[in-house]
């Protein structure tokens, strides 16, 4: 484990290990990416994605992926193992097809009208509306937009970009300084210009293209505490028949 002064005073305890395995630089937003054509609502929960009104209109990638699994794990969290099974069941009920691709192979389903809203993080819209090199992805993107899932209550999943420090690392006290410097403001700075993605320290804005998403309000839960759930949530993916698609 790390004991750092730096970096305990630059990144919330929320997004550190309590024991300092791991500590976060960013995170993304796991969101709802919707079509502007066929979803009217601008405001939804992670909960009502199992709700038969959706039936046959979500696309995502694997369940077994890590921003998924993530995502249940903070459902284990939030409402105990049998709703969070539940509750992945009714996702699956509603898929439109087998989950596959990444976040942004589901954006492109969605502007195909093969699905209407699928789970994808900020980020990678970011990247799409942006993608000079690959214009087909800024058409896909302007057919979607975001909502942010339970905003107006618990707030919306965030998932983590961290670092660790390898226990056997040859040059310890180089990759601390490096670790620390990811911390500060100029480290926070790129990764919100570049990548567009949330800057954990205090006082560093995000780029104006993640500011059009509209406001973030992170769920609070430890991400210690998601991560305990990680292997239930894994087994539930597989329990259900997740990845195997709606009509398995």
């Amino acid at each position: 484990p790390l004991t750092s002064d730096v970096i305990n005073a630059n990144i919330p305890a929320t997004y550190r290990e309590p024991d300092g395995h791991w500590f976060g630089l960013t995170t993304r937003a796991r969101v709802i990416f919707a079509s502007k054509d066929r979803v009217a609502q601008d405001a939804i929960t992670y909960e009502e994605l199992a709700e038969e009104k959706w039936r046959g209109r979500i696309c995502t990638r694997s369940g077994q992926h890590v921003y998924n699994i993530a995502l249940i794990a903070a459902m284990i969290a939030h409402h105990g193992e049998d709703k969070a099974r539940q509750w992945v069941s009714g996702v699956k009920a509603n898929l439109a097809r087998k989950p596959a691709g990444n976040d942004r192979a589901q954006v492109k389903s969605i502007h195909a009208g093969e699905c209407d809203i699928s789970l994808g993080n900020t980020y990678y819209m970011a990247l799409m509306r942006t993608n000079d090199k690959e214009p087909q992805q800024k058409d896909w993107a302007a057919s979607t937009k975001i909502i942010m899932p339970n905003a107006e209550d618990r707030g919306t999943h965030v998932n983590l970009s961290g670092i660790v420090l390898a226990k056997n690392a040859p040059n310890r006290d180089n990759a601390v300084r490096l670790m620390e410097w990811l911390t500060g403001v100029e480290a926070q700075r790129i990764y919100a210009e570049v990548n567009h993605e949330y800057p954990l320290r205090d006082g560093v804005p995000v780029s104006d293209m993640v500011t059009s998403f509209g406001a973030l309000h992170a769920d609070s839960l430890s991400l210690a505490e998601i991560a305990r759930n990680r292997r239930r949530a894994s087994e539930i993916v597989d329990e259900v028949g997740f990845d195997d698609g709606p009509s398995s």
